[in-house]
């Protein structure tokens, strides 16, 4: 795994870098807090410590985080999106400060820089809790005795705008209306002139109401589209018709999900045109399969979700947020909580891999009693 540093040089984080403390590993404090080299007994050691910067610490943490990527602690992704955050924000705005000057007026400068960019409250606080994992791993190799106290910020979860049965019908009906269609994009593009997608690619894909279908009937992330081969996929037949799908561990859920039973249906429709096509194999993927760059598989398909929206009119949720392809699986949780007789929170969330209190707080919170007044009103039959 490299790491670009400032002059443009790629180094082997993981394989160089294999003795640095993970950020987590709080028994390093005891282990050599007392004893560490970096203590401030001498003149000397003093001006090592005023010379490390919030920037030099930002840079040893990705370093020592990379090495939980190896142990597989954390995933590649969560690791990239640390680095891309302390770049992005953190480190142009704190990262010349001397870690031992850092005080609290510095976190608000950096809330108050963030709130003038349009960050939500949600965003703000995921930088706040990387900012602090910087620090702390200041305390634990030595740099600092403590982390100074952070202003708080009140986190207001807003739900992503799920579709309602009617607009889900009517976005599926839009998406099978463009396939085989150019896309507007490929009538602007001047002779020779590229986009981020090639011009062959430029034509809503026929998978694309398969994909909507799908991910509404098996609660899968747009994440785990990149990574879904046929070899995850198991239809069982029984009492009940759903398929059984392992896919690859994801933010730390590894348990098999299970779809409802029109996922089946969707799941035999493509794998037959799989099948014409030649690209059925256990190992080929369900989604873009002739891509194999999977980022650019995933990114050119919310691409096309993007135009099916517009064309819909759905680009919007009923609290004005942006949709996205993820709106697709709040959509699937919502729709169980709606319509699922009896179903209980923990089932959901496990087969969804997700947590109850995720459940409650990002999709059981956009639903009211009106949405289930027959439920309401019901009452117990007496008893005979």
């Amino acid at each position: 795994m490299a790491l670009l540093t400032a002059n443009g040089m790629q180094i082997n984080v993981i394989n160089v870098f294999t003795n640095k403390p993970a950020a987590n590993d709080f028994s390093f404090l005891r282990r050599s807090h007392s004893a560490s080299p970096m203590r401030a007994d001498s003149p000397t050691n003093w001006q090592n410590l005023l010379s490390i910067s919030v920037g030099k610490l930002s840079e040893d943490l990705l370093l020592a985080e990379a090495t939980r990527v190896q142990r597989g602690e954390i995933g590649r992704a969560t690791w990239q999106v640390m680095g891309n955050r302390l770049r992005a924000h953190i480190v142009p705005l704190l990262g010349v400060i001397a870690a031992t000057a850092f005080t609290s007026s510095d976190v608000q400068r950096l809330i108050d820089h963030l709130g003038e960019q349009g960050f939500t409250s949600t965003t703000i606080s995921q930088y706040l809790i990387l900012l602090r994992k910087v620090l702390m791993h200041g305390v634990q190799t030595g740099v600092l005795y403590e982390v100074p106290p952070f202003p708080k910020v009140k986190v207001r979860s807003q739900p992503r705008g799920s579709f309602n049965a009617s607009e889900y019908r009517q976005l599926v009906s839009t998406a099978t209306a463009l396939r085989g269609l150019p896309h507007p994009k490929l009538e602007e593009l001047g002779a020779g002139e590229r986009f981020w997608i090639a011009r062959d690619l430029l034509t809503m894909p026929e998978e694309l109401p398969w994909l909507i279908r799908w991910m509404v009937n098996t609660f899968v992330r747009p994440s785990d589209i990149k990574f879904i081969k046929h070899k995850h996929i198991e239809i069982v037949r029984g009492k009940h018709l759903y398929l059984r799908m392992r896919l690859p561990e994801t933010k730390r859920h590894s348990q098999p999900m299970v779809s409802l039973r029109p996922a089946v249906q969707v799941y035999e429709h493509l794998l037959a045109r799989r099948r014409a096509q030649g690209l059925a194999d256990p190992e080929d993927y369900l989604f873009m399969p002739q891509l194999k760059n999977r980022e650019h598989a995933l990114a050119v398909l919310g691409f096309f979700f993007q135009w099916t929206l517009a064309e819909s009119g759905l680009g919007k949720g009923p609290q004005g947020q942006t949709r996205t392809l993820y709106c697709l699986r709040h959509t699937a949780i919502t729709f169980r909580l709606l319509y699922g007789q009896g179903i209980d929170m923990l089932t959901l969330a496990r087969n969804a891999r997700t947590s109850v209190n995720m459940v409650e707080r990002f999709y059981a919170s956009v639903l009211n009693g009106e949405m289930n007044v027959g439920l309401l009103q019901s009452r117990r039959g007496r008893a005979t």
